[in-house]
């Protein structure tokens, strides 16, 4: 029998794993600098290597999970990017560190959609929403460990930040092996399909049924939601070094991005079971463009910027915890992992995109300033998407 509590407990134990090493490269960027001295195009590659890597295994391991399981599929994914992560270690330069970050993101990118889709799926029907939302929130945890780690260890043991990101997984995977729950809907959808003759569904079957528009609306949001959020992770570090703030104030200003987001998207979630879902989807994709505004055009490194970008970690990371909570809303058991992955893949591309975009409007000369007024029309058009997705939100998740 499931255990709604214990798969949701699982399942936020592996987003935890998954949010430290996503912030991983952000937070060793220093040290890898000081080593290699790679230009800015050649750190934008390392960021976004794992990101790559995160886009294809998001959609190969979204299909995969319905057609073998999401618990197999989910437990070869964390022990992979747990390995990889290990193996950063003992890279000898930059395009090997590259290397090895594309390896750890095809683990990544498999485990995310896997995690949605059971979590939604062994949640009650009531609790779908809080419950995916709880689950990612994992990941902005996560990402304030690895904040965290970086406080204590100097630039020149960035690779710490990686043992520190690969050992957890490896621990945790075992577990998730012996006391993860395989999802009962996919458990009947297989029995059915044995009685059928098999699960023939089309790579594309999820878009059948009406889905199309609200799939392009989700893809778009994930899309350019996950521009920014990668872009602030890998870079807002740097442009806060370029405007005096010490090693310690940029930690202690990231772990505010990343504590922030973590308090929003648990909150966001509960908020999703309510009448109030609306005011809080509003609440948050108004408030993005609003504070990146603010930040914009504050100066200075005090208590004030690090409260702003505490805000705004809050919104940009909700965002993600409404989109997560939406995704497998839209499609039925029998394609649910694919068209999950699809989604999730769709925003990694926004995640290779984004270090990349911030790396052309650093190298471009711009201002901490430039760089962040830079990045508003993507924010805007990003948040209108969402809203109308919100408003068209399905009332229940199809079987």
């Amino acid at each position: 029998m499931i255990n709604p509590r214990l798969s949701i407990l699982l399942c936020f134990l592996a987003t935890l794993c998954e949010g430290i090493d996503l912030q991983t490269a952000g937070v060793a960027a220093a040290g890898i600098r000081h080593q290699f001295h790679p230009d800015s195009q050649l750190l934008s590659y390392f960021f976004s290597a794992g990101t790559f890597g995160l886009f294809v295994g998001a959609i190969v391991g979204g299909r995969l999970a319905d057609k073998v399981g999401r618990k197999r599929v989910l437990v070869g994914s964390i022990v992979v990017f747990g390995l990889f992560s290990l193996a950063t270690a003992w890279a000898w330069d930059i395009s090997s560190l590259t290397a090895m970050r594309l390896v750890t993101g095809l683990g990544l990118g498999g485990a995310l959609p896997n995690l949605i889709s059971i979590g939604s799926e062994n949640a009650l029907p009531h609790r779908r929403n809080a419950s995916v939302a709880l689950i990612y929130s994992g990941t902005p945890l996560g990402g304030t460990l690895a904040s965290v780690v970086s406080l204590v260890v100097t630039t020149a043991q960035w690779k710490a930040i990686f043992v520190f990101g690969g050992i957890l997984p490896l621990v945790i995977a075992p577990i998730i092996a012996s006391y993860l729950a395989e999802s009962a809907a996919f458990g009947r959808l297989k029995n059915e399909a044995l009685v059928a003759g098999g699960n023939h569904a089309g790579l594309f079957s999820f878009l059948e049924e009406g889905r199309a528009g609200r799939t392009f609306l989700l893809w778009s949001s994930f899309l350019l939601s996950l521009l920014t959020l990668y872009l602030l992770l890998n870079w807002l570090p740097t442009l806060l070094a370029s405007n005096g703030s010490s090693k310690s104030q940029v930690a202690i200003a990231m772990i505010g991005f990343n504590t922030g987001g973590f308090l929003s998207t648990v909150c966001i979630g509960m908020y999703l079971e309510t009448r109030l879902r609306r005011g809080g989807v509003l609440a948050t994709f108004v408030g993005m463009p609003l504070l990146l505004t603010i930040l914009a055009h504050t100066s200075g490194q005090g208590l004030l910027v690090s409260l702003i970008i505490a805000a705004l970690g809050a919104a940009v990371v909700a965002s993600q915890g409404i989109l997560y909570a939406y995704a497998p809303q839209l499609y039925p058991t029998r394609n649910r992992g694919t068209g999950v992955g699809f989604a999730v893949g769709m925003g990694r591309l926004g995640s290779i995109i984004g270090p990349v975009f911030g790396g052309s409007l650093v190298g471009s000369g711009l201002s901490a300033s430039g760089v962040l007024t830079g990045l508003l029309p993507v924010v805007c058009v990003g948040s209108v998407c969402s809203i109308v997705l919100a408003w068209r939100q399905p009332s229940a998740q199809p079987d």
